[in-house]
């Protein structure tokens, strides 16, 4: 087990200049160039061009959930309701406009190419779709897990690949508290372990803690806070960055994410930080990221780099507007990319990541963003640090 241990990312300016290509390789030592405005890492490219426009005259809304499948398939998850009226003007009753524009149904699914072919979604018969749904993730099975953050959303649904409805775990309206073993308090994200078949909750923004379910029966098996301490929902205040660390996680509890050596990353996204435990909640260690972050927070969500080693755990930051790259084994970041705005490889309302096969990086926008982006794996080689800005494309 590794020794706990807490570390702070102090972003301060550094150099920017250009060093000599010549010979680079050599003078890269580890992750850290000589100079130290070099780095060895990961390098990616936005593809400006990716998705394929949607058909129908659809829009998407705030789109607030990524996964991706064993097809290599791309799968979103996003509120059309968020769209205002202007947007959408064919959708209203009466309709403003003949042809322009609808909204798109909440699940979608692209192929590699950026082409849509699969949507679904919405209110239907034997589940209750949540008021405000949130995260969607793909299982080994196929299955289709998706949460919900709205007020009384204090359940959590599962459908077939083709949105057969499967199971609803919890009820709406529900919740107890985070203590409760039969709801949930607004669930943020979900992510199931195929070796074990176990669900880990992100739950939430209301609840503070991770839960584990038995992912075919929705059993709840255990749950744990910070530090894999007993869930308590006191009120912690505002975040302070300069005082000691909250002892439980404030809200939202944003990501629970499990890598393949069997660790859990937890985002406590207005903590400014992840939270790294064994499977059983056993606490191992955190990183704070950007710890100055106020508001909403720098930890949204994370994905892992597809190497075996899962070398790298990407980031993603909604306030900052940007995806930092850390170096896993050493919970260090290395680099990061991004920039606020609405052109490709700019984010506005940065909110999930996911990563493919071929280590292609895909991030969803909230708020006024309302769009997926695709980053394209380069391999690697030196990047800037500790950061690159918008990562366009060299030709």
């Amino acid at each position: 087990m590794r020794t706990p241990n807490r570390r702070r990312l102090a972003l301060g300016a550094v150099s920017l200049a250009l060093i000599a290509l010549v010979g680079l390789g050599a003078m890269l030592s580890g992750t850290q160039a000589s100079q130290g405005d070099m780095v060895y890492g990961p390098i990616f490219e936005v593809d400006p061009l990716w998705p394929k426009p949607l058909p129908n005259h659809w829009l998407l809304g705030t789109t607030i959930g990524v996964s991706v499948d064993n097809r290599d398939h791309i799968w979103i998850i996003h509120r059309g309701d968020s769209l205002a009226a202007g947007e959408v003007p064919a959708a209203q009753d009466p309709p403003i406009a003949a042809e322009c524009c609808f909204p798109a149904p909440p699940v979608l699914e692209f192929d590699q190419a950026g082409t849509l072919v699969g949507s679904w979604g919405g209110p239907g018969d034997g589940y209750e779709w949540p008021a405000s749904n949130h995260g969607i993730f793909v299982d080994h099975m196929d299955n289709v897990w998706i949460g919900g953050n709205g007020g009384p959303d204090a359940h959590l649904l599962k459908f077939t690949r083709y949105g057969k409805f499967l199971m609803q775990v919890g009820n709406s309206g529900g919740n107890a508290g985070s203590n409760d073993t039969e709801n949930f308090g607004r669930v943020a994200k979900i992510f199931v372990d195929p070796k074990d078949n176990e669900a880990y909750i992100a739950d939430g923004y209301l609840n503070k803690r991770v839960v584990v379910l038995d992912a075919e029966s929705g059993a709840f098996k255990r749950f744990w806070g910070a530090y894999g301490n007993v869930p308590d929902d006191s009120d912690l205040g505002r975040y302070d960055p300069n005082a000691e660390p909250a002892q439980q996680f404030r809200t939202p509890v944003h990501c629970a994410e499990l890598s393949l050596d069997g660790l859990v990353y937890v985002c406590d996204r207005v903590g400014d930080r992840i939270q790294v435990f064994q499977k059983d909640g056993t606490y191992v260690e955190e990183l704070l990221v950007a710890p100055d972050t106020l508001g909403a927070g720098s930890t949204w969500d994370i994905a892992f780099s597809r190497d075996a080693d899962q070398k790298y755990l990407y980031l993603i930051d909604g306030v900052n507007e940007k995806v930092y790259i850390i170096d896993r084994r050493e919970m260090e970041v290395i680099s990061s990319f991004g920039d606020g705005g609405r052109q490709p490889g700019q984010f506005f309302g940065a909110h999930s990541i996911m990563t493919d096969s071929h280590g292609n990086i895909y991030t969803t926008e909230t708020f006024e963003g309302k769009r997926i982006q695709k980053f394209v794996y380069k391999g690697e080689g030196p990047i800037r640090a500790p950061d690159q800005g918008v990562v366009w494309p060299a030709n």
